[in-house]
């Protein structure tokens, strides 16, 4: 009878496993890596629209003005009877709003998040000659009349109600903007749009309900807190006067392409709901 002898089989070799499960491995990660064209085209690179280095550079200059100002407001505040205090305030105010339109457009809207969607440079040179009038002046009226008073009574000093008024102004102006930005989601946009897009939507529930245009309503007395803060008369009739034209024009504008989307709806929306802003 024929012996029975098993048949050893050499195991392959755990080398030669490994390199083929790798390659394989290797082969799909490549295919799911962007390529330098996809990346171009996306606008990420140096000097694009959407370039990440010029997203980081923005958001980190914002964030040492914002948390020096806030240094130098508390410092100011509690060494000296100074009022100069209220500059640094405002570029505490200024750095957060910038930072917030970025950050809330990236987190609803993220398809139109571009290296402008921070507004450093929106309306220029004229938004930054406005706010450079507005640190100007209170800097000379608070090195060189520090005791100046506003409007022939309330002083405008810790405790004075022109201060109060215009950090209550700062504040809710800055939490309705956000919120209504938040709400509106991949509805708004810091352009006026001229074409429908897929993803634009009437929207009229939650603060849009209340207020017609949330975000110019929050901008606009945002803008004049800031001067009531700072204690500014020039600048406060200034940016009144300056913000009503150009709101009630983008307003006028931008309903007309509204009422061109939406037809009867936006119209009926309209009637219902105000903007809380003068004659606008």
């Amino acid at each position: 009878m024929a012996s029975f002898q098993p048949r050893l089989r050499r195991p392959s070799s755990p080398s030669h496993r490994f390199t083929t499960t790798a390659t394989s491995a290797d082969f799909e990660y490549n295919r799911r890596q962007p390529t330098t064209t996809s990346l171009a085209s996306a606008g990420l690179f140096p000097g694009q629209t959407r370039s990440l280095s010029g997203i980081a550079l923005r958001a980190f200059c914002l964030g040492a003005a914002g948390s020096s100002a806030l240094l130098l407001t508390v410092a100011t505040l509690l060494l000296t009877s100074s009022p100069v205090w209220r500059a640094p305030f405002f570029l505490l105010a200024l750095s957060t709003f910038h930072f917030l339109e970025f950050w809330v457009t990236a987190r609803r809207n993220t398809l139109v998040a571009t290296t402008d969607s921070f507004l450093l440079t929106a309306n220029w040179p004229a938004y930054a000659i406005a706010h450079a009038s507005a640190f100007a002046e209170c800097l000379v009226v608070s090195v060189f009349f520090p005791g100046r008073r506003w409007g022939g009574g309330a002083p405008l000093h810790l405790g004075g109600v022109g201060l109060a008024l215009g950090l209550a102004l700062v504040v809710v102006g800055q939490t309705v903007r956000s919120l209504a930005m938040l709400h509106a989601g991949a509805s708004f946009n810091h352009q006026i749009q001229w074409s429908k897009s897929d993803s634009h939507v009437l929207v009229t529930s939650g603060i849009y309900g209340r207020l017609r245009h949330p975000s110019y309503f929050g901008f606009f007395y945002w803008g004049l807190g800031t001067q009531l803060v700072l204690g500014n008369v020039f600048c406060f009739f200034a940016y009144a006067a300056v913000l009503w034209y150009f709101f009630s024009r983008r307003i006028r504008i931008e309903e007309v392409k509204l009422v061109e989307f939406f037809k009867d709806d936006y119209i009926q929306y309209r009637r219902r709901v105000g903007t809380w802003m003068p004659f606008m």
